[in-house]
């Protein structure tokens, strides 16, 4: 999964399909095992625009989103948001939730 600078968000968030952006930390056992369900998600939905973004070098994002913790997951319709995941229970979980809003 490919980490995303301002520009790449601005450019998904600006398409007319669902897009997904993981926000973590690096330090975060949590946001380490939601990373790899993560890269399962991807693999599972190769067309879908998903990108991943360390907080720590953007806390602007953190803050224009409202972000309480990490890990999170934004899901994005139409540039607007849809849901924040903060439990990243198990990848079925997670591909049943986004294919609920394609």
């Amino acid at each position: 999964m490919q980490e995303w600078s301002r520009k790449m968000i601005s450019e998904a968030l600006a398409g007319d399909q669902v897009s997904l952006i993981y926000l973590y930390t690096p330090l975060c056992g949590t946001c380490q095992v939601a990373g790899k369900m993560m890269t399962v998600i991807k693999e599972l939905l190769p067309n879908l625009p998903i990108g991943k973004t360390d907080l720590n070098y953007m806390p602007d994002v953190a803050e224009k989103w409202e972000i309480e913790s990490v890990p999170c997951l934004l899901i994005f319709k139409k540039g607007m948001l849809e849901e924040k995941v903060y439990a990243f229970q198990s990848v079925p979980y997670l591909l049943n939730k986004i294919k609920s809003l394609i």
